[in-house]
Order: C-alpha cells, then sequence, then structure tokens
C-alpha cells in the first residue's frame, strides 16, 4: 500500500472531512497550547486515529521546512486521476467547468488554482503529466481542503485532451495577453475549460493552437501580468458570473 505525507491543519481537516479511514498516522507538535490543535486531536480521537506527539525538530524534518501548523499525517496514497476518469466526470456532467494548467510547476500556485477552482464551484482540473508538478504535501497545504475535494487530472497529452474536450462540445479557452479581445467580452456561457499557461512562460504553441478562442484579461496598471493563480481566478469567476445569468 502506497502512503504519502500531508500537512497543516487545513490539509488534514479536509483529508477528515472526506476520507478518515485513509488516515494511518498523525504527528502533532509537543507542548503546544493550541486549540485548533486541540480539537483536532479530539476529531481524530473520535475516529479512532492515534495521535504521537513529536518535537519541532522532528516535524520539520518530516514536511521539510517548518509549513506545517505542528500538524504531520501519513495517508494512503490516493488513485492517481487520468483520461478514463475525465470521461467519467464528463459523463455524469453534462454542463461542466474546467480548468487547464499548462506547465504549472509551482506547488503553491497548484494550490492556490485548486482554493480557486474549488470556490468557484469548478468539476475538475486537468494538467499534462510530464513538466508540471503534482499534488505534493505543499500544494495541499496551500490548498486549503481543496486538493481534496477537487478531482486532479493528470494526462498524458494536453493537446489531444483538449481536442477531445472538445469533441465533446466544451468550447475551450486559453488565457494570453496579445488577444485581440478581452475576458470580458467573450461569451462564456455553457460547457467551459479555462487553459492557463505555466508561471512566466503562458500556454505552449501546441496548447495555444488547440483553443477555440483567446481571452485576455485587462491590465490598467504598471505590471503586465498577474500570477498564475490570481489569474485564474479572475478568469473562473467572470464564467461564472456569466453562466449565472
Amino acid at each position: 500500500m502506497s502512503s504519502e505525507l500531508i500537512f497543516g491543519i487545513h490539509a488534514l481537516d479536509a483529508t477528515l472531512e472526506s476520507h478518515p479511514e485513509n488516515i494511518l498516522e498523525v504527528w502533532l507538535l509537543k507542548g503546544r497550547d493550541d486549540a485548533r490543535l486541540q480539537a483536532l486531536q479530539a476529531r481524530l480521537q473520535a475516529v479512532g486515529v492515534k495521535v504521537q506527539f513529536a518535537s519541532r525538530q522532528t516535524l520539520d524534518g518530516k514536511a521539510d521546512g517548518n509549513q506545517h501548523q505542528g500538524v504531520v499525517a501519513r495517508i494512503k496514497g490516493l488513485p492517481t486521476l487520468n483520461e478514463a476518469d475525465l470521461d467519467a466526470l464528463l459523463g455524469s456532467q453534462p454542463n461542466p467547468l474546467l480548468l487547464v494548467l499548462d506547465g504549472v510547476t509551482d506547488p503553491h500556485n497548484l494550490g492556490a488554482c485548486l482554493r480557486t477552482a474549488d470556490a468557484a464551484g469548478a468539476h475538475g482540473v486537468i494538467v499534462p503529466k510530464d513538466k508540471s508538478v503534482g499534488l505534493t504535501p505543499v500544494a495541499r497545504k496551500v490548498a486549503c481542503g481543496a486538493a481534496e475535494v477537487v478531482p486532479l487530472f493528470q494526462v498524458t497529452n494536453l493537446s489531444r485532451t483538449l481536442r477531445h474536450l472538445q469533441d465533446r462540445g466544451i468550447w475551450v479557452v486559453g488565457t494570453a495577453g496579445e488577444a485581440d479581445h478581452s475576458l470580458y467580452q467573450a461569451k462564456l456561457t455553457g460547457a467551459l475549460a479555462l487553459v492557463m499557461g505555466a508561471e512566466g512562460k503562458g500556454m505552449r504553441r501546441l496548447t495555444r493552437e488547440h483553443c477555440d478562442e483567446l481571452v485576455s484579461i485587462p491590465m490598467a496598471g504598471s505590471v503586465s501580468s498577474l500570477n498564475v493563480s490570481v489569474a485564474t481566478g479572475v478568469c473562473l469567476f467572470e464564467m461564472v458570473r456569466q453562466r449565472s445569468q
């Protein structure tokens, strides 16, 4: 049985909510008098999970740094979702809203994008298997629980997946600074897939060529671009606004 480490209060809270049976071991910071940790300990004990107490140095070693908030857990490894799982989702969701991340390599950005996707009600996030970050402990922590509820599909060939989405009647919208019209001029209703490019580089050429439409985010200030997770929020919530009208 494969297992993985997660850390942070939100990440463990989310696992407790969705899959408490997957929690194998939990370490809490020894000697920390914290109401949130005490509440978490009570919830863990209520579902039969034994809690161990460890020093900060031990937790830092397990979490590769001090981002753990006094909580580290070992959980059963979740299955990797692929193209077949994506098909199953599309078969059950007639009007999907999907987020496609083309080569995002920073786990903080992936986690933030998952959190935004959850807030916007997106039905799934699609990433390529290569040259892209997966669901690391850091991404889970930054996602604040969204990683446990928003499906993350890792696909072998992103361009082929975009063609497949189009064949299923999903309009594929890419973001590019040089697009000839803005996000707010586009009609963003119905089944949609929003494609966001990698940090700094944007979408790859083949990805761009497989988009039905390119849109830009109007920039009024002196900066030329937004962080990918911020731009994702701007675009997704404009889609949500238009789809709800």
